[in-house]
């Protein structure tokens, strides 16, 4: 691969699979990172799998408007072979003196589709390859969330980081806007659990957990009071029914981690979790879960018939799993 200076970025990098939220969000870096050695250079999006050679080989040519440009191409998994060796050929030209040549940065989903094409640009024409963490495991989310806050100059409380990968460890997007407007919103260093519940529970995209917690934990009208409250912020009934599941099915893996049917890692739950769930299995029995769990299903199906009220199954759900799937 051909040297490149020190102030200027190597002319075709590729940023590869991963989470698609730091994908995305690497992607943009090595764009304003571009841009920064460049002012002057504009920004032409291109997507490879509805773009040709030909439209590659004018996007990194000079025009009369400017010398250089930044070229982002997305969905590099889908470029034809004429546009491969257009870049190819553009990678050769350029890595021989990269302040004379626009910036070609890439953006590959990951996986075995087009898993040649990263193979061409890097060993032909010196591309370099930046490949994006996955963030599957707990651990990873964990260390996502604190470095979230470490971004922002602040610390958090490893409980409440723990929290925040529990209720929104789904989505890495949700987790970083979440971090960042905890920070905005509240000065405490380290951000504390109590803090973050608090957020939390003012929130209502995520409301639905702390119902369900309360549910679980036998505080009946807390429960019901919470969840009419959540419903008149606007949550949709058929989203409690999903939050309510998640709560049960981690009860029920919680259960079976501790009776040894599985183990920690054959649960495929964050650990904090069902460490979290062990601790409320108290007058939880095998009938009472499957009671529950029959009841939002049918609290399920409220919610997607025209003819069902969802709002009073969800209820009963609710008041349901508060006695443990005892009817009372």
């Amino acid at each position: 691969m051909a040297k490149t200076s020190a102030s200027v970025p190597a002319p075709l990098r590729i940023v590869v699979g991963g989470d698609s939220f730091l994908n995305n969000q690497r992607f943009r870096q090595l764009r304003d990172e571009a841009l920064a050695t460049r002012p002057e250079a504009e920004v032409i999006e291109l997507n490879a799998g509805d773009c040709d050679h030909y439209a590659f080989d004018e996007a990194v040519s000079p025009s009369l408007l400017s010398d250089f440009f930044v070229v982002m191409v997305s969905d590099l998994q889908n470029a034809d072979e004429k546009l491969v060796e257009a870049m190819v050929a553009y990678g050769k030209e350029a890595g021989a003196n990269p302040s004379a040549f626009s910036a070609v940065i890439c953006q590959h989903a990951g996986g075995a589709k087009g898993k040649k094409i990263i193979t061409q640009l890097t060993a032909s024409a010196g591309a370099q390859v930046e490949n994006v963490a996955d963030l599957k495991k707990p651990e990873a989310k964990l260390n996502f969330v604190i470095g979230q806050f470490q971004l922002q100059g602040r610390r958090v409380d490893p409980l409440a980081a723990q929290q925040l990968v529990s209720v929104l460890g789904e989505s890495t997007s949700e987790l970083a806007a979440m971090c960042a407007q905890l920070c905005f919103d509240f000065e405490d260093d380290p951000m504390g659990v109590d803090r973050v519940n608090q957020y939390l529970t003012a929130n209502p995209q995520v409301s639905g957990f702390a119902v369900s917690d309360l549910a679980i934990e036998g505080k009946t009208a807390q429960a019901v009071v919470a969840l009419r409250t959540v419903l008149e912020q606007g949550t949709q009934p058929i989203a409690m029914v999903g939050a309510l599941a998640v709560g049960l099915r981690t009860l029920a893996k919680a259960s079976a981690v501790r009776s040894g049917s599985i183990s920690m890692a054959e649960a495929k739950a964050n650990p904090w979790a069902i460490k979290n769930s062990t601790r409320k299995l108290s007058g939880w029995t095998s009938q009472g879960l499957s009671a529950c769990l029959r009841m939002l299903a049918w609290a399920d199906e409220e919610c997607k018939t025209s003819s069902g009220d969802p709002v009073y199954a969800v209820e009963r759900a609710v008041e349901l799993i508060s006695h443990k799937g005892r009817v009372a």
